[in-house]
């Protein structure tokens, strides 16, 4: 019997839009109801016949509504966008579970068939993999995002709907429990509707921190637990000789949110002083909660239960001298153990604890002290019969301890590389008159920074006054030394240099260290690892060579041995983008790879990659699990960081168990990359050679549009949000580095967003079309099988096309041409947008002959039907996002207008799901 497996989701997509239709016709009447019934109805109709006919009755009723019902129709499309985003979520969930009730083999991308997968093939056994992860590093890290549209209060809405869903599957209800659950969703989407969706104020950078901070409580506090023990228990499992497994912390959560100064004025010492401040406090208050409810668990007697002289020693000296609990000897050494946390609570943060402890007791030290106390409790049960009892809670606070330390996760620190130059320029100034350090050659500089790395001596003194920019930066440098001796020193471990584009960048960045102490020459000893970031293409091609210059440095080299002989680089996937397209832009970052991974192997040290990936392909975005496998051989060696960014952080991390599968995925994924065999062979030269030809012509057709064409620059701020954008209270960050419209100067991320709202998604796939027309008129006999070939046997070319894939389908160039027609300019709009359909059809014709698919999105089956149930309710938003920024511009200030431009961005950017 075929079973219908999407069932499930059309009921819930129909419930929940019915649940929002009932909201609608009680909260704003039943004209407005029955107007947005007859939109949606409509567009449904178009998106499933075709019918034109449905298409301009749409466009008709969208025309002609007014601003009132301008503003309901976007609000009721809205919402239902984030309302269809917690079906799918809960589909995914209900299919994995189903999977795994039936007991089938393990999904490609879970970490049960990674650690199956590389078992099977004889990579490794059980004992070798749990060697590998005792110097692996699996690493996603958290950025506040410049077009990040959601509210905290639209989240935790769409959180309580989300249960409620769940528990609906999860349980066999009576009727009367299906009623009240019905009930509940009812008042759930009622909040929704009433709760505003766009924010009153801009945001500070510790209003990003917050949110930052509530995926922790939500999910990486609890899901990182329960992922560790999960793998520690298949390996165990795996080999019976091993007994039971515990792992080295490889996964971790990193953020970037109070540490990355790059362009962002708001981020002070203040401010990461006030954000290392935050994360401790959430890790300590789950801490001290969870050890609350370890002590109610574990009451057993002294009479029944044995105890190690280890754990009666902590009992002994337990503050707690309650009378009820003097034969308890595990309660009275928990009761100790939360007294001293709350100590160590007290002496970081300068406050008490939400619940006191029960007496005085001395803080930790830090949290490996912390660690040897739950050590002490985990050993006793073991050795005295009590073994199930480790398994539970006190499994999961041990292995939080381990991973969360007393910091949460750490803060990277960035900054520009100019600023660096100008900072460490003022310092030699200062001291040394007449040095001109910006004037001199590279040679030069390096030459002289070097002189200053060879001596313990500081250039700042507490005596002088330095500009505001160089007392900045100091000040965060000084407030990194302070949090590494308060918090321990994994609350900062990466500085990254943006912009980096020779030696003496990372040598400027060493120096300001120095002052800090942070870098103590005498010693050789480096506190936090020194990261290069190469953004551009330009930058990208000369990585390899700027690394090789660098360790040749008798003086760098001895502090690489104080990081284990490990270097990161940091990868910049958005602005790469935005300087050469996208064909150019993975090319070259391939190759940057490969030949980073060559010159690291030479010099004898590991290599680290750090990959700034945005959520849209136009940023390097895309499935991480095949972005990961499709890395260069060697450019994964068992350590990997990526950027997770803005909206792509809520629908990752946002539902405690789609966030376990994203965090399963990023593991296994790194594990089978790692581990896998050598390739048969290197890659064909004739593979690389017609990557290379097709990344020149199509780099030739983006620059050609983009920067070469006179008026596009205007053609682009009239024919998108950016504007808009540019003035929406959506992230701390300015849209633009200077202020002027220069394409140069928009940072990458609203220039991805902006294309995105628009659907025309043009950094995702632009000149690609070009590139295969010149290349098969070039090859025109063989050229086809060729690339048809790449497609099926190079992983990169195959991942770089299913990406592009996902792209073209989320365009729509009939909507793009609406947004068109607002360049007031007739023969610029004609000549633009003309080139970009013709490209855009080229595009797509090329890619279907590639990879034989009939219709785009033929091998993503599930993609493809979630574009089938979503876009119906998001091209009525495109239809009057376009007929609000009419009436903006030529009517002016009008507020609701304006409110309902912004709730428009909102809403498309939750139908697309991965837009900025």
């Amino acid at each position: 019997m075929n079973q219908d497996k999407d069932a499930p989701l059309r009921e819930d997509i129909r419930l929940l839009g019915r649940l929002l239709g009932d909201t609608v016709r009680d909260q704003q009447g039943a004209a407005a109801f029955e107007l947005i019934e007859r939109i949606r109805q409509n567009s449904v109709r178009f998106h499933r016949d075709d019918d034109a006919a449905a298409r301009r009755e749409l466009e008709d009723i969208l025309d002609a509504l007014s601003r009132d019902q301008t503003i309901q129709v976007v609000r009721a499309f809205s919402y239902f966008s984030h309302l269809a985003n917690i079906a799918e979520d809960q589909h995914h969930i209900r299919r994995s579970r189903a999977h795994l009730i039936a007991g089938s083999a393990p999904r490609e991308g879970s970490l049960a068939h990674a650690v199956a997968s590389v078992l099977d093939s004889g990579a490794a056994d059980a004992a070798g993999l749990a060697e590998f992860f005792d110097t692996a590093l699996v690493s996603p890290v958290l950025t506040a995002h410049p077009t990040e549209v959601q509210r905290k209060s639209i989240l935790n809405c769409e959180t309580v709907i989300a249960r409620l869903l769940d528990e609906r599957d999860r349980m066999q209800l009576t009727p009367e429990e299906t009623e009240a659950s019905l009930e509940a969703l009812r008042r759930a989407v009622l909040t929704l509707w009433q709760t505003r969706m766009l924010r009153t104020a801009k945001l500070s950078v510790i209003d990003e921190v917050t949110n930052g901070l509530s995926y922790f409580d939500t999910t990486f506090l609890h899901e990182l637990p329960r992922l560790y023990a999960s793998l520690e228990d298949r390996l165990a499992a795996a080999d019976t000789t091993l007994g039971s497994v515990e792992l080295a912390a490889f996964l971790q959560v990193g953020s970037w949110i109070g540490g990355d100064r790059d362009g962002n004025p708001f981020v002070t010492a203040e401010v990461l002083d006030k954000a290392l401040s935050m994360q401790a406090t959430v890790v300590l208050d789950h801490y001290l909660d969870q050890l609350h409810r370890l002590g109610s668990q574990l009451s057993m007697s002294h009479g029944f239960a044995g105890a190690s002289d280890a754990l009666l020693a902590l009992a002994e000296r337990s503050p707690d001298n309650s009378p009820h609990r003097s034969d308890e000897p595990y309660r009275l050494a928990v009761s100790g153990i939360y007294a001293r946390l709350a100590a160590s609570y007290r002496a970081l943060l300068g406050h008490e604890p939400t619940r006191h402890a029960v007496a005085e007791a001395a803080p930790y030290a830090d949290a490996a002290e912390l660690a040897d106390d739950l050590d002490i409790l985990h050993r006793s049960l073991l050795a005295n019969g009590s073994a199930a009892l480790t398994r539970g809670r006190l499994r999961q606070l041990r292995r939080a301890v381990k991973v969360f330390g007393f910091h949460l996760a750490p803060i990277d620190l960035r900054q520009n590389s100019d600023v660096h130059e100008r900072v460490v320029a003022e310092l030699l100034e200062t001291a040394c008159p007449g040095t001109d350090y910006r004037a001199l050659d590279e040679t030069g500089r390096c030459a002289l920074l070097l002189e200053e790395l060879a001596t313990a001596r500081p250039l700042a003194s507490p005596h002088l006054r330095y500009s505001e920019e160089t007392e900045g930066e100091l000040a965060i440098f000084r407030t990194a030394r302070r949090a590494h001796l308060r918090y321990g020193t994994a609350a900062i471990r990466n500085c990254i240099i943006s912009k980096t584009d020779d030696v003496s960048d990372l040598l400027e960045l060493a120096v300001l260290l120095k002052e800090a102490g942070l870098l103590r020459p005498l010693e050789k000893a480096l506190d936090v690892n020194i990261v290069p970031l190469f953004e551009t293409i330009g930058d990208l091609e000369n990585a390899a060579g700027v690394m090789d210059r660098l360790f040749s440095l008798p003086i760098y080299r001895e502090l690489l041995a104080a990081r284990g002989q490990t270097q990161e680089v940091m990868l910049g996937y958005s602005d790469s983008n935005k300087d050469g397209g996208f064909l150019t832009s993975g090319w070259a970052l391939y190759k940057a790879e490969g030949e980073l991974v060559a010159v690291f192997a030479r010099h004898d040290v590991r290599l680290r990659l750090f990959h700034g990936r945005g959520g849209s392909v136009g940023r390097g975005g895309g499935p991480s699990y095949q972005a990961i496998l499709a890395q260069p051989d060697g450019a994964v060696q068992g350590q990997i960081r990526l950027t997770e960014q803005g909206e792509v952080i809520g629908a990752k991390y946002g539902n405690p168990e789609v966030g376990r599968r994203n965090l399963e995925v990023l593991v296994a994924a790194t594990l089978e990359t790692s581990l896998r065999p050598a390739d048969a062979g290197p890659t064909p030269a004739a593979f690389l050679d017609a990557m290379q030809a097709l990344s020149d012509t199509a780099f030739a057709a983006y620059r050609g549009l983009v920067y070469d064409t006179e008026g596009f620059e205007r053609y682009f701020w009239e024919s998108t949000v950016i504007s808009e954008i540019a003035a929406l209270n959506i992230g701390s960050r300015p849209a633009s580095r200077k202020k002027s419209t220069a394409i140069d100067d928009l940072r990458a991320i609203p220039w991805v967003f902006s294309w995105a709202q628009c659907r025309v998604m043009l950094p995702g796939w632009y000149g690609f079309g070009s590139a295969v027309r010149a290349f098969l008129e070039k090859h025109p006999d063989d050229g086809l099988a060729l690339l048809q070939r790449m497609y099926r046997e190079w992983s990169f070319f195959a991942t770089l096309l299913s990406n592009m894939d996902m792209v073209l389908a989320k365009s729509d160039l009939a909507i793009a041409s609406r947004y068109a027609g607002l360049v007031k300019d007739v023969a610029l709009r004609e000549d633009i947008f003309g080139r970009i359909r013709a490209e855009h059809q080229a595009t797509v014709d090329a890619l279907l002959q590639i990879t034989g698919q009939h219709e785009l999105l033929d091998d993503n089956p599930l993609l493809k039907r979630s574009i089938r149930n979503r876009f119906p309710y998001l091209d009525p938003l495109n239809h009057v996002q376009v007929e609000l920024l009419r009436r903006h511009r030529e009517q002016g200030e009008d507020p609701r207008i304006r409110n309902g431009i912004h709730i428009s961005i909102n809403g498309i950017a939750a139908g697309l799901r991965n837009s900025g």
